[in-house]
């Protein structure tokens, strides 16, 4: 899934980027030095999970709590939903056929929701998901089982939705585009899709192209929850989204801010993860993240009641003494942020000799990074999934260093590439942004590059970043990933095969029949025979310079000192909403 920082970053410096979606991530270890490294995923379910969820320690309602960010998300649509940001605030509006709860001692644990774990058939090619009744949306009527078909169809509909995640149209039957007969959605193939059906009114069978175990985590994603057909406004849908969740919209401004009000038609019974303890939720976006972590850590008036979700800029963390110290929320991530640079219109020589100049160490004090929240790093895969494998760092590619500009000048004038233009967007609205952004064209034209940043505005950058016919060649999203579930297979598979360009998520555009077939082959093992064979792959695609490695993601953000019940969610390295309350 897509890293929410990859807005404000790439924007800032191309440095951060969108990174991909989140399953069960593990926890973090402690180091000597009080700080962290990163444990291995691991996988858990609970099929036998059962609402309502079991109370917080302490918790009592009321109160509205108070969100920070600087990232600006462009869309709550749950069908084009695949940034983590808004993946997190969707668990409080959305409900989907699986979910995961959070427990007190950091484990991600795959629950029903709407529906059961589901069975699969001998073939491995048909599931089937036993649906709860009697849930409703906030205005009282009912979710019935034909609303999930639906939302199912609706997200082949990647032109309308082209942010959304495409597992689907890898592995569900009739989803693939580039064969005859693709279903495309329900706004041109109409609403019958040979991939889905409906049976009686508790089932839900996914029929399949290829065997996809994965199934059941795929499921908790927002793509997944209900939308009734009648109520579905295309582009429209995402300024007042219906509501399964405990809250529904309040107010919505894009790019300022969400309010978010108690949804009176959750039913706790019936949800085995969800709590509605604060009677609202207030995010404010596009606010200056280090502005409003000092205000949290100060926790004066309401700002006692609020959080920031980005990782604490460096400047603050001498502050983390005393009570301030306590107000550290820190945790395990699944992410891995990166640079990537694209492989059609940079040739292999030049990818090499940008990584030679790239200003690793000058981006990273730029932006306050620190080792509460980040872990240089020189692979794809990060430490969390099963299957890591650490390897010596190939030249530039250690996610450390200051640049080589006559190594890298060098290497341009024997490739007869001297000025090569080397183009991306960044966010020109803020000051972090616009120095990264001179921090990096200074190390490139050093280089002997033609450095040609394209500033934009924050609410315009996601979007751009997702354009790949753009005139850029670095930086497109993602630029970073999070494991969708704990496994090599949520990574290659979705970001460097030939499908990826159009899917609207490639790392690199890469376009290779034999890596394809390869890569098929490693996701087809059984997982304890696959697992090791994603290293390999990991060494062979760094050897291709498409991606540059920044640094493996940890979760040290800031919360205010009267907010209750805070937990990391491993499975998007962001704050798990879903269990807070305001202690007094």
């Amino acid at each position: 899934m897509k890293y929410v920082r990859s807005v404000a970053v790439v924007v800032a410096v191309i440095a951060t980027a969108a990174a991909g979606c989140g399953s069960p991530s593990s926890k973090q270890k402690s180091a000597d030095d009080g700080k962290s490294t990163i444990a291995t995923d691991k996988v858990i379910m609970d099929p036998n999970a059962k609402g309502p969820a079991k109370e917080v320690s302490g918790a009592r309602k009321g109160g509205t709590i108070t969100v920070y960010s600087q990232p600006t998300p462009n869309t709550f649509d749950p069908t084009d939903t695949y940034y983590v940001d808004v993946n997190e605030i969707g668990k409080l509006i959305f409900r989907t056929p699986t979910q995961f709860d959070i427990r007190p001692n950091g484990d991600a644990v795959l629950v029903p929701d709407l529906t059961d774990l589901g069975t699969v058939s001998a073939d491995k090619l048909t599931w089937t998901f036993k649906f709860q009744r009697g849930v409703k949306y906030a205005d009282g009527s009912e979710v019935k089982v034909e609303d999930i078909a639906y939302a199912i169809k609706r997200s082949f509909a990647h032109d309308v939705f082209p942010n959304g995640p495409t597992y689907q149209m890898t592995y569900f039957k009739d989803g693939d585009p580039a064969k005859p007969g693709a279903y495309k959605g329900p706004y041109v193939g109409g609403d019958t899709y040979a991939g889905v059906e409906t049976p009686d009114p508790g089932t839900l069978v996914i029929h399949l192209a290829q065997p996809f175990p994965d199934l059941p985590f795929y499921m908790s994603y927002p793509l997944f929850t209900p939308i009734p057909k009648a109520k579905d406004t295309r582009q429209d849908y995402k300024n007042k989204p219906m509501a399964t969740g405990p809250y529904e919209f309040d107010s919505y401004t894009p790019g300022a801010e969400l309010k978010l009000k108690r949804n009176p038609h959750w039913d706790a019974n019936t949800d085995a993860a969800r709590h509605q303890y604060v009677d609202g939720w207030h995010f404010k976006f596009g606010e200056q993240d280090v502005k409003t972590q000092q205000q949290v850590l100060n926790s004066n008036g309401a700002d006692a009641n609020a959080l920031n979700y980005q990782n604490i800029d460096a400047s603050l963390v001498p502050q983390l003494t005393g009570d301030k110290a306590n107000r550290l929320l820190r945790g395990a991530s699944p992410c891995h942020w990166m640079t990537q640079l694209d492989s059609r219109k940079i040739p292999l020589e030049v990818r090499k000799a940008i990584a030679i100049a790239y200003p690793y160490d000058q981006l990273w004090k730029a932006n306050g990074y620190n080792d509460y929240g980040q872990q240089a790093s020189s692979t794809i895969m990060p430490p969390s999934v099963p299957g890591y494998r650490a390897y010596e760092p190939l030249p530039g590619l250690s996610g450390k260093g200051t640049g080589d500009p006559a190594a890298a000048k060098k290497m341009l004038t024997d490739a007869g590439k001297l000025n090569f233009e080397v183009s991306w967007y960044f966010d020109n609205t803020k000051p972090l942004t616009q120095q990264s952004a001179q921090i990096l064209s200074g190390a490139l034209t050093a280089a002997g590059f033609t450095a040609k940043p394209i500033g934009v505005t924050t609410a315009e950058l996601r979007s751009k970043l997702g354009d790949y016919n753009a005139p850029t060649n670095l930086g497109t999203a993602p630029a970073g990933w999070c494991s969708d579930w704990p496994s090599g297979s949520s990574w290659f598979p979705v970001l460097f095969q030939s499908h990826s360009i159009a899917d609207g998520q490639s790392l690199g555009m890469l376009s290779d029949k034999d890596l394809d077939a390869r890569i098929n082959a490693i996701a087809a093992l059984p997982p304890e025979e696959a697992v090791g064979k994603w290293a390999d792959i990991d060494r062979e695609i760094m050897g291709l310079y498409v991606v540059l490695p920044r640094y493996y993601f940890k979760v040290g953000v800031v919360v205010g000192a009267n907010i209750g019940g805070a937990l990391v969610d491993s499975t998007m390295g962001m704050p798990n909403y879903k269990s807070m309350f305001l202690k007094a």
